[in-house]
């Protein structure tokens, strides 16, 4: 009986000391991550990320694609009352995402860009990986042709693109109004302002 009762604690002893080395591990595996993640935040910070800047060239924007392997681009003109709405959601946006380089170009002011990546109309987000178009989103069409979309909406859109890591349910938009589609239609050249390359760039 004494044999068994020592059989048995060294067994528990054994199963102790086991659990303590499995939370260890987890332990150093854990603080290993966060310290990685530092890291990784660190560098994207070196490269501009968790700012929402306002940049002045086409030359600029290739550069920033070539350094940064995730980049959303708002096109914008200083008359759309819409373009400014996008920024306050991407001001939000790029405090969150550390991941991706937030950043917005004048369209006029890049008259060579808009031609070719056919932008029309204000504003267009683009979102590029390894500096490479992968999306865009158009006015307000994707956002329930409303002014008042939430911050979450535009950064559900832009995660489809995989330009962002979402934690939600990529496959259903997170506001109610949006999956019931019950949204208002307004016209649209009311809302969004056409644009066209050729108007004022030519001065």
């Amino acid at each position: 009986a004494v044999v068994s009762t020592q059989s048995r604690e060294a067994v528990v002893s054994t199963q102790s000391t086991g659990d303590e080395d499995d939370l260890e591990a987890i332990r150093e595996r854990r603080l290993k991550q966060m310290q990685k993640a530092q890291e990784k935040k660190q560098e994207y910070k070196n490269l501009g990320h968790g700012k929402y800047d306002t940049i002045t060239s086409e030359k600029e924007y290739f550069e920033i694609c070539k350094k940064s392997d995730r980049v959303v681009c708002l096109f914008y003109i200083d008359t759309s009352f819409r373009c400014k709405i996008v920024d306050k959601h991407l001001a939000q946006l790029c405090e969150k995402h550390y991941e991706a380089r937030f950043i917005r170009l004048n369209a006029e002011k890049a008259p060579f860009l808009t031609e070719r990546l056919k932008i029309k109309v204000m504003p267009t987000i683009l979102m590029a990986k390894d500096a490479v178009v992968c999306d865009r989103i158009v006015g307000f069409d994707d956002l329930g042709n409303s002014d008042n979309f939430p911050t979450s909406l535009l950064e559900w859109r832009i995660a489809q693109s995989k330009v962002i890591n979402y934690s939600g349910d990529l496959t259903r938009p997170p506001v109610e109004e949006v999956k019931e589609k019950k949204m208002v239609k307004i016209q649209r050249n009311l809302r969004q302002e056409e644009f066209s390359s050729d108007s004022e760039l030519d001065d």
